[in-house]
C-alpha cells in the first residue's frame, strides 16, 4: 500500500516543480502534409524542367563556352527532387510532431519572397537579394544590424560576380545592374 502511494503522488506532482503541469506532447505521426508536400515539390520540378526543355539553344556567338540557359534550371531541379526523396526519407523514419500552426518566422519568411518578387520586378533583383536577405536575417533572430547587414551585401556581392564572372551569366537589367553592365 505504501508504495502504491508513493507511486501516486510521483505522477501527480509536477516533476519541474511548477504549479501547472507540463503540456502533454503533440502526437507523433504522419499527416497529410506529409504527403502533399513532397507531392507539390515533385509536381513543380516537373513543371519547372519540362518549361526549361522548351528554351531555345542559344547560338555560341551568344553564350560562348558557358552553359545553355536551360542547363541551370535542370540542375536546379534535379537538386530539389533529390533533396525531396531526403525530406520523404527522413520523415518515414521519424515522424515530426504536429502543431497547431505554424510560427511566425514562417510566414515572414513567405511576406518577404512576395517582397523579393515586387522588388525584382520594380527596381532591381541584386536590390531584392539584399534586402529581402537583410529582412529575412533579422526575422530569423539575428540581432546585430551590421551582421545581418554583411551577410546580405556579401553574399549579393558574391553570387553575382560569380555569376558574371565564372558562369558569364548575366542579370536581368535594373537599377544596379543597369549601372554595371554600362
Amino acid at each position: 500500500m505504501n508504495a502504491d502511494a508513493n507511486e501516486r503522488s510521483r505522477t501527480a506532482d509536477p516533476p519541474s516543480g511548477d504549479v501547472f503541469p507540463a503540456e502533454p506532447e503533440p502526437e507523433a505521426g504522419r499527416g497529410w502534409g506529409d504527403n502533399c508536400v513532397p507531392a507539390f515539390i515533385f509536381l513543380f520540378c516537373a513543371v519547372v524542367t519540362a518549361l526549361s526543355l522548351t528554351f531555345e539553344e542559344a547560338l555560341p556567338l551568344i553564350v560562348g563556352e558557358s552553359m545553355q540557359p536551360r542547363v541551370f534550371p535542370i540542375f536546379l531541379m534535379a537538386l530539389i527532387a533529390v533533396l525531396n526523396i531526403v525530406l520523404i526519407l527522413q520523415v518515414l523514419r521519424s515522424p515530426l510532431s504536429r502543431r497547431d500552426w505554424e510560427p511566425s518566422v514562417t510566414w515572414s519568411s513567405v511576406a518577404l519572397m512576395g517582397l523579393f518578387w515586387f522588388i525584382t520586378e520594380f527596381v532591381d533583383m541584386m536590390a531584392a537579394l539584399v534586402v529581402v536577405m537583410f529582412l529575412l536575417c533579422l526575422a530569423w533572430g539575428e540581432r546585430r544590424i551590421w551582421v545581418a547587414a554583411l551577410l546580405a551585401v556579401g553574399t549579393t556581392t558574391i553570387i553575382f560576380f560569380s555569376f558574371d564572372l565564372v558562369l558569364e551569366v548575366r542579370f536581368p537589367r535594373g537599377l544596379l545592374t543597369d549601372r554595371y553592365y554600362g
